[in-house]
């Protein structure tokens, strides 16, 4: 890569960590606010939802947008929108369940406006020999976020809990500017495939994207699912279940978030390179059914510790492969790709925290008994199918 490619994918990694560390500055906070204004676990599932479901509708139709323009200025739309939202947050708490649902819509178009484009900015600058340790870079971000927001948010709560919402707030005013300041214009970043490679790797997957695709997507929701359910009911079930206290909950993510980073960056590449996208996948979604199995069971805080750390590396590495994968289906169609790929995410991140709300309501033990069961039929899907990426 080049040195401006270089200093582009640097804006573009720390551009979406911000916004998925804003994503999960609510998590730990959570139970504090459920008390604090008298709502329901179902209240709060619904909050969660409502940043999924404006993705949902805004993603592919964004994506579109950044193939035919340019992908640059959505994703500082996507940033100012972020920093907006986190005001809106912070000032919400106290003060009515609608700024906060307000707050949780427009952070969903954020996340439309810029992380579509990011990716399809990311795969724009990559060949086919680095596109993996890109992608990997960009997923830990992504999912690296969601889950350090959580323990920095939850530190940051112990002060204030409006601390984390308006220290992102800030954070988010400043990325803006950083990014319209120093990030290249798309056309300096774009790598001109010949026209041999690209039309003989679109044609070698679309041959096998039929049932294979559907099965994929599936997926993609599963995973998107599994992710949210277990993580926006996480600090509401060890609170008001095991009896975790807010500062174990955090440094529990934080200890949880490190580990996930650095499988991400430094082992992704070689594991997709040893055992492939699929198998990746596979072994991700066998290793969380048998840790929630564990975490339900378990008696001791270092079991449910290792169990978890167990569960975020699996989820963490799931997303890249599944992404990477996404990727090489059409060159010049990637911010729809993309696009497409988060809202079939933010259908699971829809359904997760709500249906997990419901059942954390009916009984404590009915949202993780039923992740578990989601994931055991989502690791007999990946037998059924098989996937050609090259």
């Amino acid at each position: 890569m080049t040195t401006i490619q270089k200093r582009a994918l640097a804006l573009l990694v720390g551009s979406q960590l911000l916004i998925m560390l804003g994503i999960g500055l609510i998590i730990p906070v959570e139970p504090y606010i459920k008390d604090d204004m008298g709502l329901t676990a179902t209240d709060m599932g619904i909050m969660a939802a409502l940043f999924a479901a404006v993705q949902f509708i805004a993603s592919p139709i964004i994506g579109k947008i950044s193939d035919k323009f340019e992908r640059v200025p959505l994703i500082a739309a996507g940033l100012l929108f972020f920093a907006i939202s986190e005001a809106i947050f912070a000032f919400g708490i106290g003060n009515g369940l609608w700024l906060l649902n307000l707050a949780r819509a427009l952070g969903g178009l954020s996340a439309a406006f810029s992380i579509p484009s990011i990716t399809a900015l990311a795969a724009d600058m990559t060949t086919d020999e680095n596109r993996a340790r890109v992608i990997g870079w960009l997923s830990a971000s992504f999912s690296g976020g969601i889950i350090l927001g959580p323990g920095i948010g939850g530190v940051l709560a112990n002060i204030n809990h409006t601390l984390p919402f308006i220290g992102s707030a800030l954070l988010g005013a400043v990325a803006f500017f950083i990014f319209i300041i120093f990030m290249p214009k798309d056309k300096a970043l774009r790598i001109t495939h010949s026209n041999e490679i690209s039309h003989s790797n679109t044609n070698a997957i679309r041959s096998c994207w039929t049932l294979a695709l559907v099965m994929l997507l599936l997926m993609i929701f599963v995973a998107s699912f599994g992710l949210s359910a277990f993580e926006n009911m996480f600090s509401l079930y060890f609170h008001d279940v095991r009896g975790f206290n807010l500062t174990e909950i955090a440094w529990f993510l934080v200890i949880n978030g490190a580990v996930s980073l650095i499988f991400q960056v430094i082992l992704f590449e070689k594991l997709v390179a040893l055992v492939g996208e699929l198998m990746v996948i596979r072994i991700s979604f066998i290793a969380g059914f048998f840790s929630i199995l564990w975490i339900l069971f378990s008696e001791s805080k270092w079991e449910v510790f290792i169990a978890t750390l167990i569960i975020f590396v699996g989820f963490d590495i799931l997303r890249p492969a599944i992404t990477t994968m996404l990727s090489k289906v059409d060159r010049e169609q990637q911010g729809f790709i993309n696009g497409l790929n988060m809202s079939l995410t933010s259908v699971g991140n829809i359904v997760g925290p709500v249906l997990g709300g419901v059942l954390l309501d009916i009984n404590n033990l009915l949202p993780y008994s039923f992740v578990a069961v989601i994931l055991v039929i989502a690791s007999l899907l990946t037998f059924t199918v098989k996937f050609k990426t090259s």
